[in-house]
């Protein structure tokens, strides 16, 4: 499968999607995905992505915290 941005290969991997949700960064780790390894682009089936939406909604405890500077863009 070849990338309808810019033509690089395409594979079947796990990546991480983040959302800004209702003013906080939530963050998606091992999330299917085919992924171009050219420019990085990410499609993900409709199956995932309604996964990934009952998953933000949900407000569920995360399995996990990290903590992320911020920086102002001077």
């Amino acid at each position: 499968m070849r990338c309808e941005l810019c033509s690089g290969k395409v594979v079947k991997k796990k990546t991480s999607y983040s959302i800004l949700y209702e003013g906080h960064w939530l963050i998606v780790e091992d999330v299917p995905a085919k992924v171009c390894l050219q420019c990085g682009e990410r499609l993900f089936d409709p199956d995932t992505v309604e996964s990934l939406q009952k998953t933000v909604w949900s407000k569920r405890k995360p399995d996990k915290k990290i903590e992320t500077p911020v920086f102002e863009f001077a």
